[in-house]
């Protein structure tokens, strides 16, 4: 079975956008050829990490990209999960689709240190529904 590459890209790729990438990977990696970018290279944040962990999901050998780290490859889906990327990347076409779906920037979140885990966790939750909405074999719009 020929699997379709996915793309997600958010600002820094530090947080959604990695996030997204294992949430997909994990779920529905048997369908889909996994990647995250971002229009800025940071760092993986460390309570992204900590978040997927907690489904069994490890991110701690990912790395914060840029789109231009990827080189010339093409994806058949570009999923933007940031306004600010949206704005930024109107010239990454996708082969067969492009999708937007904004998420809040986890990493924006003040407060204590659980409050800030909590913002990943719904963060992380909310993009884990949408993918499972988006990407599952039976639902599949992508």
């Amino acid at each position: 079975m020929e699997t379709t590459s996915v793309l997600f890209v958010c600002t820094h790729n530090s947080a959604r956008s990695q996030m997204a990438e294992g949430l997909l990977r994990d779920r529905y990696g048997d369908r889909y050829d996994v990647y995250s970018a971002g229009t800025e290279r940071t760092h993986v944040r460390p309570l992204a990490v900590d978040v997927m962990s907690e489904l069994d999901i490890d991110l701690s050998d990912h790395t914060s990209k840029t789109i231009d780290d990827l080189g010339d490859r093409t994806f058949d889906i570009v999923i933007t999960v940031c306004d600010a990327a949206r704005e930024a990347c109107p010239y990454l076409p996708a082969e067969k689709k492009n999708l937007h779906r904004s998420f809040d920037d986890p990493s924006a979140a003040e407060g204590t240190a659980e409050e800030r885990r909590a913002a990943f966790r719904r963060v992380r939750d909310e993009l884990a529904d949408w993918i499972d909405e988006t990407f599952a074999p039976e639902t599949t719009e992508a």
